[in-house]
């Protein structure tokens, strides 16, 4: 009975964790507004250097959790390699895509040199990132089904 129990608990977590991500996932509602702005973006450290590995991962993925929090952006992907970060982020559409990549990497700039100095040695200058960014909107649908639903509108 006891396994019964935690194996419900289990599921009933796992389905609400699921309908969370697939709200967050689907469209917002602003006050007169309904979107769903979803970008990939993809970053390097400065001089491509290797150097997002063991605790500066841990405390970049809670900045970036963080800063994403308190701007009301919904992370569905990140993944951060030796030599750059890859993040599929979810926006509000009073945020610009240069705002968003500004404040995500302004921040988590400041604080990881100031904590981790040793990387001096390796990045010297004011920043932590390279200059530049990538940047692509991400969809359910690719681009054609798009313009096929545009054009069958005028009939």
């Amino acid at each position: 009975m006891a396994s019964f129990r935690s194996e419900a608990r289990w599921n009933l977590a796992k389905r609400s964790k699921f309908r969370h991500d697939l709200a967050m996932a689907k469209y917002q509602t602003g006050s007169h507004t309904k979107h769903r702005l979803q970008y990939h973006l993809v970053w390097i450290p400065k001089y491509r250097r290797r150097v997002l590995r063991g605790k500066v991962v841990i405390r970049l993925k809670k900045l970036l959790y963080e800063a994403c929090r308190i701007n009301k952006w919904w992370t569905s992907e990140l993944s951060i390699q030796e030599d750059h970060v890859h993040l599929i982020i979810q926006t509000k559409p009073s945020d610009s895509v240069a705002e968003v990549v500004q404040r995500l990497k302004g921040g988590t700039s400041r604080v990881i040199r100031k904590e981790y100095p040793e990387l001096e040695e390796f990045l010297w200058g004011d920043s932590f990132w390279a200059d530049g960014y990538f940047a692509e909107t991400v969809g359910n649908v690719d681009e054609d089904v798009v313009r096929r639903y545009i054009r069958e509108q005028r009939r």
